[in-house]
């Protein structure tokens, strides 16, 4: 077996100047989130999402990216989860995205807030009626003896595609308002190129960190 302490990779691909970066990091997220869609990164748009419980005890676990705002990004979950529960304790999180093809690394926090009810219907109706069906039976992040009573709630479900399913009102969408924003470029020797934006009295003021 392989030496874990012997694992490494070295990054080459390229270089991070924050000079050469726009003002708004949003705008610049999404111009390398299309260049992570057009170099076919696994999984572009998920991200390992970062919340806190009421007793400060952090979890992460991934989800997906489904739009980009002027404000920041959304997702979408069940209110009901222990994610859920834990944005209603802190609504403060962190999120990363890293795309090793083009070694690449993008880190957010900020504050959540539900997106509109109109918001979360119009993309639970979007997706497809398995996704649907899942969300409806599924209660998330609780204990279950198997899933036997899963799969018959979906095979019901799933049986007759003229009846419409409902969206949930404990299923809905969230979105994160940054006022933080990291993004990194992995560099030889791991003297990464780090570029750090920060709302400070409504502005964004960018700066680079060391590696």
């Amino acid at each position: 077996m392989k030496n874990i302490a012997d694992i490494r990779k070295e990054y080459t691909m390229g270089e991070l100047d924050p000079n050469t970066l726009g003002s708004d990091p949003l705008l610049v997220f999404r111009t390398w989130f299309d260049q992570a869609l057009a170099s076919k990164v696994t999984e572009v748009n998920a991200m390992v999402l970062g919340t806190v419980n009421a007793e400060g005890r952090p979890s992460s676990r991934v989800v997906l990216l489904k739009d980009i705002t002027a404000e920041g990004i959304v997702f979408y979950t069940n209110y009901a989860s222990r994610k859920g529960r834990e944005l209603a304790a802190c609504n403060f999180v962190s999120v990363v995205f890293f795309w090793p093809e083009l070694e690449r690394q993008v880190r957010m926090e900020g504050a959540v807030r539900k997106v509109s009810e109109a918001e979360s219907d119009a993309y639970f109706y979007s997706r497809p009626r398995i996704s649907q069906a899942g969300a409806v039976v599924s209660n998330q992040s609780e204990v279950i003896g198997g899933r036997e009573d899963l799969d018959e709630q979906m095979r019901v479900l799933m049986a007759d595609e003229t009846i419409k399913i409902d969206r949930p009102k404990h299923w809905g969408g969230y979105e994160i308002v940054v006022d933080r924003v990291e993004f990194w470029q992995g560099r030889p020797g791991r003297v990464h190129d780090r570029a750090l934006y920060q709302k400070v009295d409504g502005a964004w003021v960018k700066s680079r960190l060391s590696p």
